[in-house]
């Protein structure tokens, strides 16, 4: 049987879901990366709430000049800010799927330097 790209995807995420639940003190970092954007949260799954969002499209991002992955690192750098002004600083990271390259890497690469503990 031969899955698509989207199957695949799908089947990876759930597998790191069964695994992955975030809670108030150490939330669950979930990424979505579409074709232009990338959208990122922190979440806690005991009761269902974003805690902290960022995504390329804020205003202090979209500002940027620079290709994808470099705007990645920067909405990363964002995100942490943002978590540690919320009193977050550990955070459980869920790739939902994708490969731990590219943007995904970078994301998470300026979600460290920012600050968050993986």
């Amino acid at each position: 049987m031969i899955l698509s790209k989207s199957d695949r995807r799908l089947r990876i995420r759930k597998r790191i879901r069964k695994i992955i639940s975030g809670t108030k003190g150490v939330p669950r970092l979930s990424v979505y990366r579409s074709n232009k954007e990338i959208y990122v949260q922190l979440i806690d799954d005991k009761e269902g709430k974003t805690l902290v969002a960022a995504s390329s499209r804020d205003k202090e991002v979209s500002k940027e000049k620079g290709n994808k992955t470099e705007i990645s690192k920067s909405v990363g750098t964002l995100l942490a800010e943002r978590a540690i002004k919320a009193g977050i600083s550990k955070v459980k990271f869920d790739r939902a799927g994708y490969l731990y390259h590219g943007r995904v890497k970078a994301l998470a690469t300026g979600a460290r330097e920012g600050g968050l503990e993986f």
